[in-house]
């Protein structure tokens, strides 16, 4: 289609400078692709484009494909030395310059009507790349979700915590009301993710964090000897937007085990750590999680460790800044809620 659009447009370019005194008519192929299908296929293009990426991924694991992609099509000249992810990245890229394209023409055009017509022409395309956006985002948000859900593994209340006794004849009733659907609402956003490690009273943890828009999830890592899905497990699409530091653990084979209850920000106090005690109790860049219940009481305490100090001062800072987003968030909801219309005079 874009091959098509050009060929016509550099046919009409050609056409006016061998016949220097016939009009440039731009009008009408412009009407003819950009009222028709060109934008609409740079859509649906762009909104599988994730997709592809994914397929490409598995297919790159065989090694037939992987000899056929580099000796056979990336040698030849049509590609100009580019790489298949750059071309298939490269539609994308073209769907945003057809604006500029439009405004070039809209600048040089000399009818006021035909001027009107590519201006109004240019607001549609750049509402549809606006549009298409929102839809790459939540479909990128989707897939994200949808990785996260097999890779963060829910054990059993009575498995976290061997203070709990359920009868096995009780058990099959409690899984049913399985917590993993929490991460299948696509309206949740994941604001920041990575490995702390969490100082316990006789050893240390290595722990995955997932801060949401809505709560912290604290995970336990699990690598497993055999990697996940056994000989495909390079075949596993892996989700570009994830973490990197995450998706190599996922090709390694890892999982997440939920390590204790989600937090709920509202719930979360957040405390630093005093460097006084970073010496006597050798607690390097260290900061304290609490979790609150409805009641105010403090129901679990984690104590956790970055790497370095900037990256405890960026988990503290994103936190905080959750807190507050969700916290405004919802005292807004609760004010439009209490806004109630005028009493009418009637009753």
């Amino acid at each position: 289609i874009s091959l098509s659009f050009l060929n016509t447009f550099f046919e009409t370019v050609k056409e006016h400078v061998s016949k220097s005194d016939s009009p440039m008519d731009f009008s009408s192929i412009l009407r003819k692709f950009f009222q028709g299908d060109l934008c609409q296929t740079h859509q649906k293009y762009c909104l599988n484009y994730t997709s592809a990426v994914f397929y490409l991924e598995n297919l790159r694991q065989r090694e037939d494909f992987g000899i056929y992609l580099k000796q056979w099509c990336e040698q030849n000249e049509q590609c100009k030395r580019l790489h298949l992810p750059e071309l298939l990245v490269a539609p994308l890229h073209r769907l945003t310059r057809y604006p500029l394209l439009l405004n070039n023409i809209w600048k040089r055009s000399t009818d006021e009507t035909e001027k009107g017509f590519i201006h109004s022409l240019k607001e549609k395309v750049e509402k549809s790349i606006r549009d298409l956006e929102g839809k790459v985002k939540w479909l990128d948000n989707f897939q994200k979700f949808r990785q996260l859900q097999e890779v963060i593994i829910w054990p059993q209340v009575w498995d976290r915590d061997k203070r709990f006794f359920v009868p096995e004849c009780l058990k099959q009733s409690l899984r049913e009301n399985s917590s993993e659907n929490i991460l299948s609402s696509a309206n949740r956003l994941l604001l920041h993710e990575g490995r702390l490690t969490l100082a316990e009273s006789t050893r240390h943890l290595d722990v995955y964090l997932f801060l949401f828009d809505d709560f912290l999830l604290i995970t336990k890592i699990k690598r497993n000897k055999k990697k996940h899905g056994g000989s495909d497990a390079g075949l596993i699409p892996i989700c570009p937007s994830l973490a990197p530091e995450l998706q190599s653990f996922i090709k390694e084979g890892g999982i997440c085990t939920v390590l204790d209850q989600p937090i709920p920000l509202d719930r979360l106090i957040l405390r630093n750590v005093d460097p006084v005690h970073v010496t006597v109790f050798s607690l390097r860049n260290a900061f304290l999680i609490q979790h609150e219940n409805r009641y105010r009481q403090c129901i679990a305490v984690f104590l956790l460790q970055a790497q370095t100090e900037t990256a405890k001062k960026t988990w503290m800072s994103q936190i905080e800044t959750a807190i507050s987003n969700y916290i405004t968030q919802h005292e807004t909801k609760k004010s439009t809620a209490f806004c109630f219309p005028a009493e009418s005079t009637e009753i």
